[in-house]
């Protein structure tokens, strides 16, 4: 057995615990719960197969998308879909996959088969327009997408398939990318002159290559897809004068 060890005037060697006072008693439990709150909307581990219902304050949370998009979100990861809150949306950024003749679907497999971390490699986007004008959602509008570097924050990403190394869009993959994008301004009021950018004005990336290598085939496809939101704004419009009267 240890003997009780004292100093010399008959006291323990350690000095007993000191006591808190009721202020201490009363604030820790709300440091504690501070401390959770903010781990858990900062963290949030969620398993992607499960509806995942989005806080209403998220610009990108409760929106009907198009019937032509098909969703197929990536699984959790912090290597594709980190499943970080986007919570604004300034802006969209266009892309090109960069590999000739690939799909839509290929493309969003790729994006899938990072999650292990095995290449180390951060990339996804929120949406993938195809050879044939299929969309594919990877990425929910309500959390951020690995494709824009320091614009990931505040905007919405598209990778585009494309037929050939030149990386021109054909004109069905072109027309969906300009209804797409179009949908998108009017959702979030963006006005396209603007809002709409290439990777290569984010990074200097040559990234849609054509359309950085064409600059009038830029603002051509920018000049369309002015014209997409410009007409649904018309059609809405004319929608609610019809129900007020």
């Amino acid at each position: 057995m240890m003997a009780n060890i004292t100093t010399g005037g008959g006291f323990p060697a350690v000095p007993p615990r000191r006591k808190h006072g009721p202020l201490y008693r009363f604030l820790m439990p709300w440091v504690f719960l501070t401390l959770f709150v903010i781990v858990f909307y900062n963290v949030r581990i969620r398993d992607p197969r499960v509806s995942t219902e989005y806080p209403s304050y998220l610009p990108g949370a409760e929106v009907e998308l198009p019937e032509y998009v098909r969703e197929n979100f990536l699984t959790q990861n912090p290597y594709s879909r980190p499943g970080a809150y986007l919570r604004k949306i300034n802006g969209v950024v266009i892309h090109y996959v960069g590999n000739p003749g690939s799909t839509a679907g290929a493309n969003r497999s790729y994006f899938e088969s990072l999650s292990d971390g095995t290449t180390g490699v951060y990339a996804s986007s929120h949406f993938i327009v195809g050879l044939e004008g299929e969309v594919i959602q990877c990425i929910p509008l309500t959390e951020i997408a690995y494709a824009s570097n320091d614009r990931n924050g505040d905007t919405i990403s598209i990778e585009v398939c494309h037929p050939d190394a030149g990386g021109q869009f054909s004109d069905v993959t072109y027309q969906r990318l300009a209804e797409l994008t179009g949908w998108l301004c009017w959702k979030f009021d963006l006005e396209p002159s603007e809002a709409v950018i290439r990777h290569y004005d984010v990074t200097g990336k040559r990234c849609p290559l054509y359309y950085v290598e064409h600059p009038e085939a830029w603002e051509a496809l920018r000049g369309d897809i002015a014209s997409v939101k410009a007409r649904l704004v018309a059609e809405a419009e004319a929608e609610a004068e019809a129900e007020a009267d």
